[in-house]
């Protein structure tokens, strides 16, 4: 792999996500050699995939090059790969440009779709965890509106118009909110010759209630914007099978369309070579300290979606968002250092900063640790700390141009169909 020879201890982190990048900046010009490895070459801030996916943002705007991160880290160096296989006994791994040693081995290869077992669902649906499978939904949304457009068959219309997002959790919420959007301000400005009144969006989920994980003040604020927007919400609902027109449900519900979205679970990404008793198998998540040590092993560690630390307070281990992440990234940055030098590590504590939806334009929802609120205001700090979040001036420059120009137009910019997609 064309890595330096160095006298100073080598840290392989897989993975670019915020775990894995937060780890990196920390090792920043420390008296450690970093490589960092990724399927691609650049940060995705997932957040805001839901708006390269409704036209809202190009995606350039929230990926960011993984080399520029780290071009001023003098020991720190990246490489285009997958990691085939994990090698403990040897210390090293195996990745489809060769092998490479390691001192200390951090995974955070965060999650992929859970399509818990339903090969139909896997098949036709539509995923969204990457920038990819983002513009392949933006074309799909966008090749059903000319489609609509042509056809003569009022069914035909009616399926390509026909909208179903599975998973009412914050990815669901907010892809719903600005599919609705589409209908309520693109479809009657770019598509005179058809009824925005014939598009519908259903958002499908399996619990009593949409955002879940988040308060039930959010839950039916959240519920009552979707329906202010025209969403149709189905709670106690479950997709039972999905052939690539028609879907059916546990309940009477059934319906034909040409779109379903998969934003129902997310499981584990793992890496084959790690003992099997360090792995839950059901969330496919390796079993860490409060080091974020992988269990039985002193040099193997996890840190973000794909760990599981449980404690008092999370005894099905910490939430698989972004914070938890970035904490768990920064504190190994420091014990990792502290481990080199013999020092005592820290344990990990998570400090809960709450949680956020949007739903549309002046609509959101924030759960804090004392304040619940929705509306407006929520919608204002959402943006800000999505904002600030973002990495790199030149994307915050971008997004807050965009988002600034659709707030006062009504518009959803890019609406690009680059490649067009085929089932």
């Amino acid at each position: 792999m064309n890595i330096p020879h160095s006298d100073l201890q080598r840290v392989v982190i897989i993975g670019g996500g915020f775990a894995g990048v937060k780890l990196a900046k920390t090792l920043a010009n420390k008296k450690v050699q970093v490589v960092l490895i990724d399927k691609h070459n650049y940060h995705t801030f997932q957040p805001l995939l839901y708006q390269v996916s409704s036209s809202g943002l190009e995606p350039d705007s929230i990926a960011y090059p993984l080399r520029k991160i780290i071009k001023k880290h003098r020991t720190s160096f990246f490489r285009l790969a997958e990691v085939e296989e994990i090698q403990p006994e040897q210390n090293q791994i195996k990745t489809s440009i060769g092998y490479l040693s390691y001192d200390y081995l951090v995974i955070a290869t965060g999650t992929r779709t859970n399509y818990f077992g339903n090969a139909s669902i896997e098949t036709y649906s539509m995923p969204m965890k990457s920038v990819p499978q983002a513009l392949n939904i933006r074309s799909l949304i966008l090749q059903n509106f000319e489609k609509a457009a042509i056809t003569q068959s009022k069914e035909k219309r009616a399926a390509f118009l026909n909208f179903v997002i599975v998973g009412g959790g914050p990815t669901g919420v907010e892809l719903a909110g600005a599919i609705a959007e589409l209908k309520n301000n693109i479809l009657p400005k770019d598509y005179h010759d058809l009824n925005p009144s014939d598009m519908h969006i259903h958002l499908l989920e399996g619990a009593n209630r949409v955002l879940p994980p988040m308060s039930e003040h959010a839950s039916k604020k959240a519920e009552q914007f979707l329906k202010d927007l025209g969403v149709n919400v189905h709670c106690n609902t479950y997709v039972k099978d999905y052939d690539g027109n028609k879907v059916t449900t546990n309940s009477d519900l059934a319906m034909q369309s040409e779109t379903l979205i998969w934003a129902a679970g997310v499981t584990g990404n793992p890496i084959h070579g790690v003992s099997a008793n360090a792995l839950l198998e059901n969330a496919n998540r390796y079993k860490v300290n409060a080091f974020s040590q992988v269990e039985g092993y002193d040099n193997i560690f996890a840190i973000g979606d794909i760990a599981l630390m449980t404690t008092d307070a999370y005894p099905k281990g910490h939430p698989q968002v972004a914070q938890p992440a970035i904490q768990q990234g920064k504190l190994l940055g420091n014990n990792l250092i502290k481990l080199i030098n013999k020092k005592p590590m820290k344990p990990f504590i998570y400090h809960d900063k709450g949680s956020m939806a949007t739903i549309g334009r002046n609509k959101a929802v924030v759960d804090l640790k004392h304040y619940k609120f929705g509306g407006f205001f929520a919608w204002f700090v959402w943006m800000f700390i999505h904002l600030m979040s973002l990495v790199g001036f030149r994307n915050r420059v971008i997004v807050f141009f965009n988002w600034t120009y659709n707030y006062i137009n009504f518009d959803k910019a890019a609406r690009l169909i680059i490649r067009p997609f085929k089932k």
